[in-house]
């Protein structure tokens, strides 16, 4: 066992690949998105994240950690496909533990702490390895998807909104801010960092800014269909702010991106979701026709009890 280098991107990359492809029969993380969180400002490459490997040098778990001012710690953990031996994801699990502990003593007094990971409804060995490390069910997201064999609806517009290009220098700030605002109405948001997040999306190689479809109100942004082509269509990110929503804002989004989106030849579009969404999204989703494609569930053990750093409600 040993902490990666961004020269182990590839291989890791791979592993990633293989375990979502044997859970779901697609790729869910590209090798770009992959580079993005290895390399994100802040993150420490020697203390978050572990690799093992056979003494053949198959690479055969990986552990990726990312604390959220030393309380909320989130945990990705993916084993080889086919490698029967639970005792090396127990470990790492158990690791990941000793890091997110490590970060409670750094946390707010006041601050609740806990660790959590999450992982697709069908790997029942990753779902005992939860429950046998004490953790618990906190809620579940599905993938949704949509199946287009003709050009989707055209978008209606609500009245004093319209489509802007998305020019990063002049917008990426304003766009993060309305973000965040939007999500952090949505269950588990944490807030987040401008750098990171810019790190992430924009300065990503694949970045596509022409499939960033921004709704103002004058200059305001109050809308968002962030999307990208990787085996499909994704609408990696819709948001709306609260004083849009319920007009019609949400499914033109949805329309266009899915319409720009089977321009370029995308013919199945997917986006991910909270199954209980406090926003009402699941019911916006399924009106523009989309279904369940897959579910993962996602654990949560509490280290500490305290004052919850995430969105757990809707605030009015």
């Amino acid at each position: 066992m040993r902490p990666p280098t961004i020269d182990d991107l590839e291989i890791v990359h791979e592993l990633v690949r293989a375990q979502d492809l044997a859970l779901t029969g697609e790729e869910h993380m590209t090798l770009e998105r992959l580079r993005g969180y290895m390399t994100a400002p802040g993150h420490d490459l020697a203390r978050n994240e572990r690799l093992v490997f056979a003494q053949d040098g198959r690479l055969l778990a990986s552990l990726y950690a990312e604390p959220h001012q030393h309380a909320n710690t989130f945990v990705d953990l993916s084993v080889l496909p086919g490698y029967s031996d639970p005792r090396v994801g127990d470990y790492l699990l158990e690791l990941a533990e000793e890091r997110a502990r490590e970060e409670m003593m750094q946390a707010a007094p006041e601050l609740r702490v806990s660790i959590a990971s999450r992982t697709y409804a069908n790997n029942p060995e990753m779902l005992a390895r939860y429950t046998r490390l004490g953790f618990s069910e906190v809620r579940r997201f599905w993938d949704m998807a949509i199946d287009l064999n003709e050009q989707p609806p055209l978008p209606i517009w609500p009245e004093g909104v319209e489509l802007r290009p998305f020019e990063p220098e002049r917008d990426a700030y304003a766009v993060f801010k309305m973000h965040e605002e939007a999500f952090s109405d949505h269950w588990g948001h944490l807030p987040g960092d401008f750098e990171e997040w810019r790190h992430r999306k924009i300065e990503s190689r694949d970045f596509d800014p022409s499939l960033w479809f921004i709704a103002c109100d004058g200059d305001q942004p109050v809308g968002e269909a962030l999307c990208s082509i990787r085996q499909q269509g994704w609408v990696d990110s819709l948001g709306i702010l609260r004083s849009w929503r319920r007009k019609g804002l949400g499914l033109a989004l949805l329309h266009h991106a899915f319409g720009e989106l089977y321009r370029r030849g995308q013919h199945e579009i997917m986006l991910g979701v909270d199954s209980q969404n406090l926003t009402g999204a699941v019911r916006l989703y399924e009106r523009a026709g989309m279904h369940i494609k897959s579910e993962t569930i996602s654990f949560e053990k509490e280290l500490r009890a305290g004052v919850e750093l995430s969105t757990q409600t809707l605030a009015v």
